[in-house]
């Protein structure tokens, strides 16, 4: 990748003329099936373009309390997007109730902000959301005339999970965002897809948010290496992922699994001796009574041992205090 990257034919993305971009804009059009696409520096950046294109100031979207757009995006469909959210909690399988989408959409009233987007994020927290959830979802948005925006930051996992392509699962929808830089390994970069049109008007709003970049190139030549090369091995990552949850489980901890990420809730009296003593066998951790770890393609199964065996040495010193 770093090869690709240094090698990569270069020109100026503000005036589209970066080969190595158009390229991966290109790619990755047709690995997703739409007509278009457009890079960014982040998927934050490419969520909020896509909302701000899809809608006008006071209206409003349909979103999930739980959806990185809304939680995790530091409020920018708010506060830059001047977007009204109306938020709607995700289910345990991290879906949304249709029926409540429905019943949340704004009456054609002027005391209401009009409903215009459905959004959604596909996996969340890891939980690779089915084909037939999305067709539903749709068939919703089309017979009640939404736009409808997929965050498919992790979406390649979800393909690999069902054993089918992306492009089937975000048929469709308006919009996708994919992140390169998650699974796929890339050090940058989202793209963004949709018809020729909406990537019209996100490139306007990219320019607005500050993500035109000049010789660009460099990290698209990063992303195009990964999706050529780095896509058929997220199998290898829920593998490690599944060793990871079963080894926890076996050290008697409350754990939750999909796709390539484990939850693991550890006594919120331990979190920070259980930090301090990963630390110190070279295993980093972002400290929490729910410590949420990640496999990737920087992760082989012997990284797995070696992250098990620190656990083990911690939660067996505990219980051979209490014991003795």
């Amino acid at each position: 990748m770093r090869r690709a990257m240094m090698e990569a034919e270069l020109g100026d993305d503000v005036f589209g003329d970066d080969p190595t971009v158009n390229r991966l804009q290109e790619r990755a059009a047709e690995i997703f099936g739409f007509e278009a696409g457009l890079f960014f520096p982040s998927g934050t950046q490419s969520n909020l373009a896509a909302l701000i294109s899809h809608c006008q100031r006071g209206e409003g979207v349909i979103i999930g309390a739980e959806q990185h757009s809304y939680r995790y995006e530091a409020g920018g469909l708010g506060v830059l997007g001047s977007i009204h959210p109306q938020v709607i909690p995700n289910r345990a399988d991290g879906t949304l109730d249709l029926a409540q989408v429905e019943a949340t959409i704004s009456p054609d009233d002027p005391h209401f902000p009009r409903t215009r987007l459905l959004a959604l994020e596909n996996t969340i927290g890891g939980k690779p959301i089915t084909r037939s959830y999305l067709a539903d979802a749709v068939q919703l948005a089309r017979r009640r005339g939404l736009n409808l925006h997929l965050d498919g930051a992790r979406i390649f996992n979800a393909a690999a999970h069902f054993k089918t392509t992306v492009k089937e699962l975000c048929a469709g929808f308006d919009s996708v965002s994919s992140c390169l830089s998650k699974g796929l390994g890339t050090p940058a970069g989202t793209v963004l897809l949709g018809g020729k049109d909406f990537i019209s008007r996100a490139k306007r709003a990219r320019k607005i948010l500050g993500g035109a970049m000049r010789q660009a190139g460099v990290i698209a030549a990063a992303g195009l290496y990964a999706l050529e090369h780095n896509v058929e091995r997220l199998s290898t990552d829920h593998a490690n992922a599944k060793q990871l949850a079963e080894g926890l489980k076996a050290l008697d901890l409350p754990v939750e699994h999909h796709t390539n990420m484990v939850f693991a809730t550890v006594p919120a009296a331990q979190v920070a001796a259980l930090a301090e003593h990963l630390k110190q066998r070279n295993v980093r951790v972002l400290p929490g009574p729910r410590v949420r770890l990640v496999t990737h393609l920087d992760v082989d199964e012997a990284g797995i041992g070696r992250a098990l065996g620190a656990f083990g040495e911690f939660f067996g010193a505990k219980r051979a205090r209490r014991a003795g």
